[in-house]
């Protein structure tokens, strides 16, 4: 019995925020490519884990990776799986309260869209429309899964009942709610040199 449990291995499924958000991916190296390889060579002696990622979150790393200079070990130890969409209980409290969530952020954009139309004679055009942008963002997407690539790291996460590790407070606020472990992102490289 003790046996099993600790020959049980620890699934992690890994946002591109690992590797893509400097804030994060400064602790592995400082280039996109530099911190996915560094992040294999510190996995290559870590049995005890195995490492997900989602289809659509590995095709959205290959945007900002050079795959010339990813080592071929990113193929082994990083298993691409998508969440299996069909069999995947999700409670009603998630929809309900993701729905009621869009709901007052779009409320919040309308109010930024009406106070960029009052001041478009004090700012100009261009000012207002450079500030409409960033509000606008900051209401509707800040903190929130806003794509499917999100919504991917959750399904999976659920369906494995693995740990996340991402940088984007909105996937953390959502994995909260539904009971997902997650790991503090800026501590990860940390976490994994500590178990061995």
């Amino acid at each position: 019995m003790i046996f099993s449990f600790l020959s049980k291995k620890r699934k992690i499924v890994i946002d591109t925020s690992v590797f893509i958000n400097p804030d994060i991916r400064d602790q592995f190296g400082k280039t996109p490519e530099d911190a996915v390889n560094e992040f294999l060579k510190i996995i290559k002696n870590r049995k005890n884990f195995e490492f997900y990622m989602p289809t659509s979150v590995y095709k959205e790393l290959m945007h900002f990776l050079d795959s010339k200079r990813l080592s071929r070990d990113f193929y082994y130890y990083i298993r691409t799986k998508s969440p299996d969409k069909h069999r995947i209980l999700c409670p009603a409290i998630f929809f309900y309260e993701l729905v009621e969530e869009m709901r007052n952020r779009i409320n919040r954009g309308l109010r930024v869209a009406e106070n960029a139309v009052r001041s478009v004679s004090q700012k100009g055009l261009d000012e207002t429309i450079k500030d409409l942008r960033k509000k606008y963002r900051e209401a509707l997407r800040e903190g929130i899964i806003d794509s499917k690539e999100d919504v991917d790291l959750i399904f999976l996460s659920l369906e494995l009942k693995a740990s996340l590790v991402t940088g984007d407070q909105g996937l953390i606020s959502w994995a909260d709610k539904l009971g997902i472990e997650w790991l503090i992102p800026y501590k990860f490289k940390d976490f994994l040199l500590s178990s061995i």
